[in-house]
């Protein structure tokens, strides 16, 4: 089997706890170089590794005739520029979430990809992973019967402190329209009960500016909003009310709660459980996940397979990155513009 030959354009978090020990962790795959911010960083990710080569020009990293694929993990406001050329230059792509600042620059991605017969596929939200099968048997068994309403929670306390420094989620200028976990937590459940059809949304800036040491004057504008309120119609026809939230001190857990003529099904996103009930039930229950059914984290397999199987990418493809991208843009429309959206 010929080797997988990889660049790195981007080692953030994700990139250094999952995609660079992923891949190396396959046979016949090989990462060849790293491109980071700035040469120092790159080097330090490059030395942890075992990485041959550091460079600090992606369009140069890019264009090498020795890779095959690229990983782009950048902040977003990179995302498409660097697929889109990988794309044009016959390279593979596993491009990090979100997919992209807004919905023309996904378009792009996606055009960028109809026109290779190269792997495109966009890092899947991992929420629920290890309960996955678990969760489309209840559903496919009719525990909820038709669902009607789903309400979403996603509410914390880690923006509530206006002194704490601005991070590149809160700057538009790097992660686009995107808000908090909004868009991974629409993903997610999306696998399970469809797209939204149309949108109203709130939102809110509580923390006008955040130190930034980088910025003049020590303060940078805060450009994502910190509070987002949606009411969304479900191609279904259910209801879905979505409550994200960086303000909200000592709110409690994140969970998804699902509502069906025949029962209710609750998907707790951490720590991850799954609890449900028939409507005649008294109460919830834990949802049993036998070993033979739990689910974990398997994208960098998944990529390296649809690569040398033509297997068809499924977590996640552009084309679905694109469904979530629709969503987001439409809160923004719907917040900026008052009025509801249609997806």
């Amino acid at each position: 089997m010929a080797t997988l030959r990889v660049g790195i354009v981007g080692a953030g978090g994700n990139t250094r706890g999952r995609h660079i020990p992923g891949l190396q962790g396959i046979p016949d795959v090989e990462i060849v170089a790293v491109c980071n911010r700035s040469h120092e960083s790159g080097a330090k990710v490059a030395t942890e590794f075992g990485i041959p080569d550091v460079m600090t020009d992606w369009r140069a990293l890019v264009g090498r005739d020795d890779l095959d694929a690229i990983v782009v993990g950048t902040w977003p406001y990179m995302h498409a520029p660097i697929s889109i050329a990988a794309l044009d230059a016959g390279k593979h792509v596993l491009c990090e979430a979100r997919m992209a600042m807004n919905l023309a620059e996904a378009r792009a991605m996606l055009d960028a990809s109809n026109r290779t017969d190269r792997v495109a596929q966009i890092v899947p939200s991992p929420m629920m992973f290890t309960w996955d099968a678990v969760i489309r048997q209840q559903v496919d068994a009719g525990l909820l019967g038709e669902v009607r309403e789903i309400h979403i929670r996603g509410l914390s306390g880690a923006s509530v402190d206006p002194a704490s420094p601005i991070s590149w989620r809160q700057r538009d200028d790097l992660s686009g329209l995107n808000i908090m976990n909004l868009g991974i937590v629409y993903e997610c459940l999306a696998r399970y009960f469809g797209h939204v059809a149309t949108v109203s949304a709130v939102t809110r800036v509580w923390n006008a500016k955040r130190p930034d040491p980088d910025e003049a004057g020590g303060e940078r504008r805060v450009g994502v909003a910190e509070t987002a309120q949606v009411l969304a119609e479900m191609e279904s026809g259910a209801l879905a009310v979505f409550q994200f939230s960086g303000i909200a001190a000592h709110a409690g857990p994140s969970r998804a709660e699902v509502y069906g003529s025949a029962g209710t099904l609750v998907l707790e996103f951490g720590p991850e459980n799954v609890r449900a009930g028939r409507t005649s039930d008294e109460a919830l229950h834990d949802v049993e996940l036998p070993a033979a059914m739990k689910g974990g984290w398997r994208v960098e397999e998944d990529f390296v397979d649809s690569i040398r199987t033509g297997a068809p990418v499924t977590l996640t493809s552009f084309v679905e990155g694109i469904r979530y991208m629709e969503f987001t843009e439409a809160v923004h429309h719907s917040a900026t513009s008052g009025r509801r959206v249609h997806v």
